[in-house]
């Protein structure tokens, strides 16, 4: 099942040297977004000033922009000024190359005997199961969704990379693949993994028996709601804004009770923002399970590097990417096993009110706890400032104005400015 008939062994090569290519252009966004604060001046700082040399500021040449190869060809130094070229910038282009093409074998069933039903998206609930779609409309499909979830996944790395290196996730790593997300779900419809709206009523007919009989429309109504295959772009627009709202909102319950309770930031605002984008593309139901297995992945993480990285803080965004990267890419085998539960309708949203408020239990009974035992969190520690560690600051400074004069003048109270205008005398031997 391949575009145009094009056989994979094809379209893969490609694909590695189309992801290759885009992954240099990500580590200008990894490098350059987070040097600007403001959104616009974030995006527009990508493509001006053209790319240079960060310690000789020589113009890049073209040639040596190539991927991979221009780094292997300058043997990982500048041609001017043979500075070290970091590593990962390679790495980076490499490894997403191997993404792009791990992302089509998963998503694209190779092959003209296989069916839509071995995609890794494929679910009874999917766009993808629909009988009225023939094989060329399939084929579209996928491919629509392989580069629509292609986008997510590049915002995904930039995010994770920029958190891993400074703990913030700036607007434009994460706002711009939000749009993306609500308008590919408006313009092609039906990219959900879910509906917006799923009940089993074989399953809430248990429930009907607890609910009162004044209020029966609690537990009443078909599996989806009849507009929803015949208006599909609104459908998909509907099911994108849920998720963010989902997605973002809980996170944030999470930032506002742990801020109340531990009386300290629980979770960043960029964290926030990172689970909207991830429900715009995936839907309110993913995001809820990419919620739930991101602190498992942040457990590992932390256990993993508990021997040489000791901090009480730790960059959540990238957990949260790599639990999104899971559901997606094993999203067939783990529909089985989450559909019981989202087929509950209304029930989900009580069973997630009652989530919340155990979570506040268990962090009061935490902090309680700590209090009655005797342990107080560290407080910030508090460092003196001299005047001396002042002037050492100036005096390594690159771009200090103690530099600057230095440099371009022997201006003697550069030398005092520093606290070295004595010893200068006394090491030439003037009085």
């Amino acid at each position: 099942m391949t575009l145009a008939g094009v056989p994979q062994w094809i379209i893969l090569p490609w694909l590695f040297i189309l992801g290759a290519c885009v992954g240099s252009f990500l580590n200008v966004c990894i490098y350059r977004i987070p040097r600007q604060e403001r959104l616009w001046d974030q995006l527009s700082g990508l493509t001006n000033p053209p790319s240079s040399c960060p310690f000789c500021r020589h113009r890049i040449l073209s040639i040596d922009n190539i991927p991979l190869f221009g780094w292997l060809f300058l043997r990982g130094r500048c041609r001017f000024c043979r500075h070290a070229i970091p590593t990962r910038y390679a790495l980076i282009e490499f490894f997403n190359g191997l993404l792009w093409v791990l992302i089509y074998v998963l998503i694209v069933p190779a092959g003209y005997q296989t069916t839509v039903q071995q995609s890794c998206l494929w679910s009874p609930l999917s766009p993808l199961a629909d009988p009225a779609l023939n094989f060329t409309q399939q084929v579209f499909l996928l491919h629509a969704q392989y580069l629509y979830y292609l986008i997510f996944i590049e915002a995904l790395l930039v995010a994770t990379f920029i958190d891993f290196d400074l703990y913030i996730i700036p607007d434009g790593s994460t706002l711009p693949a939000i749009c993306v997300g609500l308008c590919g779900a408006l313009v092609l419809g039906p990219l959900h993994l879910w509906p917006v709206w799923f009940q089993s009523p074989s399953t809430l007919s248990f429930f009907q028996q607890l609910v009162p009989d004044s209020v029966p429309w609690l537990l009443d109504g078909s599996e989806q709601p009849a507009w929803l295959k015949s208006h599909v772009h609104l459908h998909g627009l509907l099911s994108s804004v849920a998720g963010l709202v989902v997605g973002g909102g809980l996170v944030w319950l999470v930032r506002v009770i742990g801020q109340r309770v531990m009386h300290r930031e629980a979770m960043g605002f960029g964290d926030v923002v990172l689970t909207a984008m991830i429900g715009s593309f995936l839907g309110w139901q993913p995001t809820v399970i990419v919620f739930f297995i991101a602190p498992l992945c942040a457990l590992i993480g932390v256990v993993l590097t508990l021997f040489y990285k000791r901090e009480r803080e730790i960059a959540y965004g990238p957990y949260l990417s790599i639990a999104a990267l899971l559901v997606l890419l094993l999203w067939r085998p783990w529909f089985s096993k989450s559909e019981q539960w989202f087929s509950l309708g209304p029930i989900v949203f009580v069973q997630g009110v009652v989530l919340f408020a155990m979570l506040a239990l268990t962090l009061m009974l935490v902090q309680f706890l700590k209090r009655v035992l005797g342990f107080r969190d560290p407080a910030p520690a508090i460092v003196d400032w001299t005047a001396g560690d002042q002037l050492a600051f100036f005096a390594n400074k690159e771009d200090s104005v103690a530099s600057i004069l230095r440099q371009s003048s022997n201006w003697p109270g550069a030398a005092s400015g520093q606290g070295r205008q004595f010893t200068d005398r006394w090491r030439s031997g003037a009085r």
